[in-house]
């Protein structure tokens, strides 16, 4: 046999033990998706991914929870992976990267648009008028210079909630009626005219699983769950690349 014939084959040899190691990861992972989803009871999951650490594997949730298990399935942990090394939560960064949008796909003609200064930082928020935490956001923001903020109105929180969102809406000076009533309490005036749009913005919401207010997404499709104090929001907007 010539060295050219042994090569081939240990290249051969190579390839097939990388296919085979591959097949029986996926299988491995097929296995675990179908033993989770009979434990469940329902067709519950969207993917199941092979971790390096310890053999867990990742179970992305068809409603945007992410679980841990082992390859028997015989646990599951819901709660965040500390890298020890770097300090860093792994549960949290791989969340925020399953949970990224395409920003450009935002329908921003249904959002309330205010621009500070130049308005070459944007970002859009989904807010229900009666949530605390955009009340304090919208004052963070009433402080902020050099941004876009385009506010999707997400009446979650209850009837009142739709009103007022109908009534920002439907004023004259959308970006005014909003910023009077989160940073100043002044209630938005009862208006009228075609709310179709608040309605699609909750079925929008909904179809990025926005479950509460604020949610935060960033002009590179990152997405922040939550009230940020401003010094922390202003670090994550400056870090996008622009």
């Amino acid at each position: 046999m010539n060295a050219l014939t042994v090569t081939s084959l240990i290249r051969l040899s190579g390839l097939a033990l990388a296919l085979a190691a591959a097949t029986a990861a996926h299988a491995d992972e097929s296995q675990v998706k179908k033993s989770m989803e009979a434990f469940i009871g329902s067709p519950a999951v969207e993917k199941v991914t092979r971790t390096d650490y310890a053999g867990l594997y990742e179970v992305v949730l068809k409603n945007g929870q992410l679980v841990y298990t082992d390859a028997r399935n015989s646990f599951i942990i819901d709660g965040s992976i500390i890298d020890t090394a770097t300090r860093r939560d792994v549960t949290q960064a791989r969340m925020n990267q399953l949970s990224a949008i395409d920003f450009s796909s935002l329908p921003l003609d249904q959002a309330v648009k205010i621009v500070k200064g130049k308005g070459t930082r944007v970002i859009a928020t989904f807010e229900d008028p009666n949530c605390g935490y955009c009340k304090r956001l919208g004052k963070d923001l009433a402080q902020m210079d050099d941004v876009t903020i385009y506010t999707f109105l997400y009446p979650i929180l209850s009837e009142d909630s739709r009103t007022k969102s109908d009534n920002v809406w439907c004023a004259k000076d959308k970006g005014k009626a909003w910023t009077a009533w989160v940073v100043d309490g002044e209630e938005p005036a009862r208006a009228s005219c075609d709310t179709a749009t608040i309605a699609r913005n909750v079925e929008l919401g909904q179809s990025l699983r926005i479950s509460g207010t604020p949610t935060i997404f960033l002009a590179d499709g990152s997405r922040i769950g939550g009230y940020l104090p401003r010094a922390e929001l202003e670090k994550a907007i400056d870090a996008v690349k622009r």
